[in-house]
């Protein structure tokens, strides 16, 4: 059997060949007026062994040749779907059958031809004219096998677009999901910001960050974890409903929830709070689902999940307390936590603060649970330090994430409008990050001088997107919806 280097270097002969006569292998454009799935859509009435009048160009990746010595069939590929092709020797002149001859399978071309119909009833193009658009010079996976190795579809992104239709579709899907949300925000009066990326003071989640410096400034920057200060500073400025959607950067494991760069987008609303941002992202749900899958029910890992009518709220204390018997109203510091833990046998991070120790707890008897649309709320307040205490409980949050299949999807908060309070919180995460807490907050004296000229009262959201289109598209990786996944560096 060929290695693979045998077979490059026989497709660097067949290159060789080609421009011996005269032929460009990578030509500069090429003019298609149809699509595999425009011809498929206009000539479906075509009958089994009609050839028509109506001539067609196309453009599209040669993905099988089948010879039969003086004829030939090859299946072309765009990004709409697969078409036939027919050619004959003496239907298209010499010099383009000897073209054809040093054909592989990867090449990309350009055919004009009539559209006719096979004696199998297959609907195709019977080749005239035939241009090389672009002679591969790597082989495509073997026919019957594809590519099945996931590392190697993750490492070798383009390879995997060409083999596997299913790959592509999520990535489309992908992009359905995002304009989708997009539409349905600025349909709002939502307006769409950019905020750095880099930043000099690292705050809007507890995350820890990638390090980069700044050469000429001198000075150490951070990729962002989250835009949520730079957005809230926007709404203190007059933009009253804003978004961002884009890249955040945590220096954290990779499994199949986490990449270190990941998709979110941000929503922030004046005059609004978290019961209200609820409403936002249920409503957001319902038409996304209706708009890119017509349905409001989806299966996922084998769980049949119904968004209908308004999701499931649930407060974390009693989640909590249903799961493993802790009552967080009851165990409010560290100490009292810790000692009801131990009295439960319960193994913990003796190590962790009190804040860490519940969402450790949660993660680890809860989540697993939520599998149909859930919103968890009222925190405490010492997992919140940027939302407005409860109203009618000082040791809560008006906080909520949204959980479907297991997985948290958002986080909200009625967000903190009170500068001296928000000076206090995070006074109390720059203390907890000097000593030691490598994912808490700094303190942003910038931000609390802008709440100082006046935030209204304002509601916040976050949506994972990655995690959100997973959910969508049926898949438990998040490298299957992230074009370009980070991914070790193999050696050479």
């Amino acid at each position: 059997m060929e290695t693979n280097n045998e077979l490059i270097n026989a497709r660097r002969e067949k290159l060789n060949a080609i421009r011996e006569m005269g032929i460009n292998p990578y030509p500069y454009t090429f003019s298609a007026t149809h699509s595999a799935a425009k011809i498929k859509d206009e000539y479906s009435a075509v009958a089994v062994e009609e050839v028509t009048d109506a001539y067609v160009s196309f453009a599209g990746r040669v993905m099988l040749i089948r010879s039969f010595g003086k004829a030939a069939f090859m299946d072309l590929k765009d990004k709409t779907g697969k078409i036939q092709a027919y050619i004959r020797k003496n239907v298209v002149d010499e010099k383009t059958f000897q073209l054809f001859k040093l054909l592989d399978a990867g090449d990309i071309i350009g055919i004009e031809g009539k559209i006719f119909r096979t004696k199998k009833g297959e609907l195709s193009i019977y080749v005239e004219k035939l241009e090389l658009l672009c002679k591969s010079l790597r082989p495509l996976p073997e026919k019957w096998h594809g590519l099945k190795d996931k590392e190697l579809r993750y490492r070798q992104r383009s390879l995997d677009l060409i083999i596997n239709d299913d790959a592509r579709k999520m990535f489309m899907l992908r992009s359905d999901v995002i304009k989708e949300i997009r539409r349905f925000l600025q349909d709002r009066d939502f307006f769409e910001v950019e905020t750095p990326v880099l930043q000099n003071i690292i705050g809007g989640a507890a995350a820890k960050p990638f390090i980069t410096h700044h050469n000429a400034m001198n000075l150490e920057l951070y990729l962002r974890i989250a835009p949520e200060l730079y957005l809230k500073r926007l709404v203190v400025g007059g933009f009253e409903r804003v978004f961002e959607l884009g890249r955040n950067f945590r220096n954290e494991g990779m499994d199949l929830n986490h990449n270190p760069e990941f998709t979110m987008i941000e929503i922030y609303q004046a005059y609004a709070d978290y019961n209200d941002m609820m409403t936002l992202l249920e409503d957001m749900i319902h038409e996304l689902l209706s708009k890119v899958l017509d349905s409001s029910e989806i299966d996922y890992a084998g769980d049949h999940i119904d968004f209908s009518g308004h999701f499931k709220r649930a407060a974390i204390r009693d989640l909590l307390l249903d799961n493993t018997g802790i009552d967080i109203k009851k165990e409010q510091n560290i100490e009292q936590l810790s000692s009801a833990l131990s009295a439960k046998g319960i193994e913990f991070d003796r190590s962790k603060s009190y804040a860490k120790l519940i969402e450790d707890i949660f993660e680890r008897f809860v989540e697993h649970t939520l599998i149909q649309p859930t919103f968890v709320i009222d925190y405490p307040r010492a997992m919140s330090p940027l939302a407005k205490v409860k109203r009618d409980d000082p040791f809560l949050a008006e906080r909520f994430e949204f959980f479907v299949a297991g997985r948290e999807l958002a986080n909200a908060y009625s967000e903190q409008t009170d500068p001296d309070e928000q000076y206090n919180a995070l006074k109390q995460q720059a203390l907890a990050k000097a000593g030691g807490d490598e994912e808490a907050m700094e303190l942003d004296i910038n931000y609390v001088e802008a709440l100082q000229y006046g935030l209204p009262p304002t509601g916040g959201l976050g949506i994972g997107i990655d995690r959100l289109v997973m959910l969508i598209g049926n898949t438990e990786s998040i490298r299957d919806v992230i074009l370009f996944p980070q991914m070790k560096p193999k050696e050479v």
